[in-house]
This record gives C-alpha cells, structure tokens and sequence, in this order.
C-alpha cells in the first residue's frame, strides 16, 4: 500500500507562489516538469533569501544531483502553489531537501520532491564542505 501523502506538520519552512496560466496543460492540470520548477524556486529561494549563500556568484554553488516526485494530486491555475520545504539529510558537501507542493490551504501535499545538491567550488566544480554559516542556517530546515 502506498504511503499517505505528506501534510503540512511534516515541514518546517513555506513560501506561497502564483500559478501561471501556462502551468496547465491539455489535460487542463499543471505538467508534471513545472511541479519541479516550482520545487527549484522554492529550494533556490530560500537558500538566496534564508540561507545566506551568496548564489550566484560566490565560491560555492550547489548542483543538483539527483530528484525524484511522488505525486498525488493534481495543481493548476489559478489555485497557488504552498511549497513546504525540509532538510531530510545533511551531508558533508551535500543536502537532500524535501518538498510538499500543496494547493493553496489543503493541509495534505499534492506532491512530494526530493531534491539533492552538491555543493561544489565554483570554479573548479569540485565538492567542498558546506561553508559553515550555510550549514548552520541549513539546520534550522531539520525536524526534531
């Protein structure tokens, strides 16, 4: 039996955006590659705006390596996006963020992304430790 779908408790951080009429497809629901554009925005967002990395043109950037979704129901416009977002492993040189997508109020995820990067020299595009301050901000996105 698969897993319930995620609810809001089970994250720590959130940021509201707007769907866009080109979100939809012909099956009159948003296309399964925006679900991870808004999955980006909300990770890339807060790691400009929370997480003080200076992105991105300081000497560490973060790639992603790997991302998956699990879906379990549909988005679109006009409905907004609330992304829950939570740290599920911090590594060394690396994060798995995980992502809820939820449709405006409803209290359980329409779906869940796992998101991971690793965090490499800018220039020489080699892992590097995460700098420090970013891995104590990254802290605060952990469940206890």
């Amino acid at each position: 039996m698969p897993a319930p779908p995620p609810t809001r408790a089970d994250y720590v951080h959130f940021t509201t955006m707007a769907t866009r009429w080109r979100d939809n497809d012909v099956y009159a629901h948003m296309n399964n590659a925006v679900f991870y554009e808004y999955v980006d925005t909300a990770v890339n967002g807060w790691i400009v705006t929370d997480g003080g990395l200076p992105v991105p043109e300081g000497p560490v950037v973060g790639l992603v390596v790997a991302s998956s979704c699990q879906f379990f129901a549909s988005l679109g416009f006009p409905d907004p996006v609330v992304a829950g977002l939570r740290v599920g492993h911090l590594g060394r040189s690396s994060v798995r963020y995980e992502v809820g997508l939820f449709r405006g109020s409803a209290e359980e995820a329409a779906a869940a992304a796992e998101f991971t990067h690793v965090y490499v020299d800018s220039a020489s595009r080699k892992p590097v430790p995460l700098p420090e301050r970013f891995r104590t901000r990254l802290t605060t996105l952990t469940r206890t």
